[in-house]
């Protein structure tokens, strides 16, 4: 999936934050706020096994450029007759170069977007049934008792969803707060943005955006309540914050919208949900492969990876673009990747 810090949209940049400095208030009401809960969301729906053609429209054009991919392949170390998880196809980039590496690799591919797991099926039907499709989150998966000798997990937005308009996803285009991965579930940006009270939503902010003007900005939300679009939403941030902090690296709305994206999927809930189930989905020897795109996401799989008693770390520090795949797909900027080896109860491989 990727960032796009490049289109000023989403993605975390903690130079850029603190190039900004606080005002008095803001600096009295951070630490503060650390202490501060968010409330729960609801749970996402369960997962659908997909047998046979799908039944909706045919998908916009889901453009999907595999970040890092060369280093998955490498990293995976594919074994002929393998059975491999990618748990975020996608458009199906990275699956299609593990399924051309060996006629004999098998794949299951996961997604929780209904019109991705259509694009990717559309993408990697000239594989037929070397290829299985599951529409759900990964953290709601069950393998039964198939094993993997290696599993991908690329998280966060695709490029394809931050350019379609109408989900909501990126400010750049005028659109209802939706920000929903999965059509399904109920909850939305907007129920958080005009519902949550002026704490939770600061606390939110500053929690899943890492953004230090979290009380600024969640006061002008709710003055300006009700907001339905993102161009309203991002318009209201932008005159929350001071003159100096408008015209930065980024877009002074990018961390809010992260914020609200992570919390309308339960992107980190679901990711440490993924870690605990992994172990038991792997044989072993089998790799894990995540590629995260800012430092939340980062953080937990770089701790939980090292105090498992089930993998053994291979990248001591993540794997990051060369600069010519940044030249040539800005929004892979902030890719970090990770792999671990998946050892038995004795920590043999």
């Amino acid at each position: 999936m990727i960032s796009s810090e490049a289109e000023q949209a989403m993605a975390i940049d903690p130079q850029a934050s603190s190039q900004n400095p606080l005002d008095p208030q803001d600096q009295a009401d951070q630490a503060a706020q650390s202490d501060r809960s968010i409330p729960s969301t609801p749970p996402l729906p369960q997962a659908t096994t997909v047998d046979g053609d799908f039944e909706s429209p045919s998908p916009p054009d889901f453009v999907h450029i595999p970040v890092l991919s060369q280093e998955v392949i490498a990293g995976l170390e594919l074994r002929s007759g393998g059975q491999y998880l990618d748990a975020t196809v996608g458009g199906g980039g990275h699956s299609a170069l593990i399924l051309s590496s060996d006629p004999s690799i098998r794949l299951t591919a996961l997604d929780q977007d209904w019109v991705a797991l259509q694009a990717a099926q559309q993408r990697l039907s000239s594989f037929g049934d070397r290829v299985e499709f599951h529409h759900c989150n990964f953290a709601d998966y069950d393998p039964g008792k198939r094993r993997f000798d290696g599993i991908l997990a690329d998280l966060g937005v695709s490029s394809a969803q931050f350019d379609w308009g109408d989900r909501g996803f990126s400010f750049r285009h005028d659109a209802p707060l939706d920000m929903r991965m999965n059509q399904h579930q109920t909850l939305t940006a907007a129920d958080i943005v005009n519902t949550w009270d002026e704490t939770e939503l600061a606390n939110l902010i500053y929690t899943y955006g890492e953004e230090r003007l979290s009380r600024r900005i969640a006061h002008r939300i709710v003055e300006g309540r009700p907001l339905t679009t993102t161009g309203q939403l991002a318009e209201m941030i932008f005159h929350a914050v001071p003159r100096s902090y408008r015209y930065g690296r980024i877009h002074p709305a990018t961390r809010t919208f992260q914020a609200l994206r992570i919390a309308v999927n339960r992107e980190l809930e679901v990711l440490e949900t993924l870690l605990q189930k992994v172990p038991q989905w792997l044989n072993p020897g089998g790799k894990l492969a995540i590629i995260s795109f800012h430092s939340l996401e980062d953080r937990i799989v770089k701790h939980a990876l090292k105090e498992s008693e089930y993998f053994r770390v291979i990248t001591k520090k993540p794997i990051v673009p060369t600069e010519t795949e940044i030249a040539q797909n800005l929004r892979a900027r902030s890719a970090k990747l990770r792999i671990a080896e998946r050892v038995d109860e004795m920590g043999r491989q």
